[in-house]
């Protein structure tokens, strides 16, 4: 079956679930965009916009870390910067310079809005901020966005770096002041490795932060690769040899991959051995016959109590995958169009 064919039914399974909002909603919408624009189906485009239209006004919004969700996240600044929604302008505007002004730590990093002194980062932020102001950036040419963009991966790959196997951690006083979780977990360094995909891909040529950039994603990249599975999938406490292989982590890795190798970044020898098996094993083992997900881990920030709080143990028996799972869909789908893009154009379909 036709790669982008696959990420569109799993779009529509998904869409048959439940509202599509939230961050992970809004990855699957992003994971749409991408394979409307690439598949340049019309039908698939108006949908998509008619999607991104129904936000703010028409979405009863929960409460957000970061207000761009709100109008759309990346999906829309990614939509409005490849010229689908040009009316979008002002929009991403507003919401970039919302960003530019949230909280910080004392080194710069965006951290939680509602406990500020307490300085609580996560390495969630690479996803959440970077893709939307290098989209908003690239599109509106405001430097400062894309300065920002890059600052905030880079400050976040630098603060959870665990120096001995090249691997991220998710969070940092969560456990308590100045401690770091203890993990090495699938989707925290898929969401860091998502930040720096993004700023080889789209960063001008002759950028400031290019060369830093390409180092990072490189040294992640190599950093992970030896943690493939069999199956070729990523666990989720990554090193973790009896942890349980998770679909949103690997697809967050592979799309990376997927990237690098068709920017001509990563080794396409070294890698395209474990993209074409990560690929596989994503068709294999995280997406049934209609087209719902398995292996996806739930919400995973920091889990445990008392002294387990932000544990190995924690991360990996507290978080238990199911059929469904909220983030499995769009991290599914953006490494589905990746392989499209680097000639995987059909997966044989049970």
């Amino acid at each position: 079956m036709n790669t982008l064919k696959i990420s569109q039914k799993i779009y529509e399974h998904y869409e048959s679930k439940e509202t599509i909002m939230n961050y992970y909603g809004l990855l699957a919408i992003y994971g749409l965009v991408q394979t409307a624009e690439v598949s340049e189906d019309s039908e698939l485009t108006e949908k998509f916009k008619k999607i991104l239209s129904n936000f703010p006004d028409k979405m009863e919004h929960p409460r957000y870390n970061f207000p761009n969700y709100k109008i759309g996240g990346i999906a829309k600044a990614y939509a409005f910067m490849k010229g689908f929604i040009p009316e979008a302008k002002e929009q991403v505007r507003e919401y970039a310079d919302e960003m530019m002004k949230a909280t910080r730590d004392s080194k710069g990093i965006m951290c939680n809005p509602y406990k500020p002194k307490e300085e609580l980062i996560w390495v969630d932020i690479a996803m959440a901020v970077t893709p939307y102001l290098l989209f908003a950036g690239t599109a509106l040419k405001e430097q400062s966005y894309i300065d920002e963009a890059a600052k905030q991966t880079f400050l976040i790959y630098e603060e959870f770096l665990d120096t001995d196997n090249g691997l991220l951690h998710q969070c940092k006083n969560f456990v308590g002041p100045g401690k770091y979780s203890e993990d090495h977990w699938s989707r925290g360094n898929g969401w860091g490795f998502l930040g720096l995909a993004e700023l080889v891909q789209y960063l001008p040529k002759d950028s400031i932060h290019r060369e830093k950039a390409e180092r990072y994603f490189k040294d992640l990249s190599k950093a992970m690769l030896p943690y493939q599975s069999s199956r070729g999938l990523w666990r989720q406490e990554i090193p973790f040899e009896y942890s349980y292989e998770e679909a949103s982590g690997s697809g967050l890795i592979l799309y990376g991959y997927g990237v690098g190798i068709r920017m001509g970044i990563l080794d396409k020898e070294t890698y395209m051995p474990s993209f074409i098996k990560g690929i596989n094993g994503l068709n294999d083992l995280t997406i049934n016959e209609d087209f719902s997900t398995e292996l996806g881990c739930p919400e995973c920030l920091c889990p445990g109590e008392d002294e387990e709080k932000g544990t190995i143990k924690a991360y990996v028996t507290l978080k238990l995958p199911y059929t469904d799972e909220h983030h499995s869909f769009g991290l599914i789908m953006l490494p589905l169009v990746e392989a499209y893009k680097n000639g995987i154009v059909d997966l044989k379909r049970n």
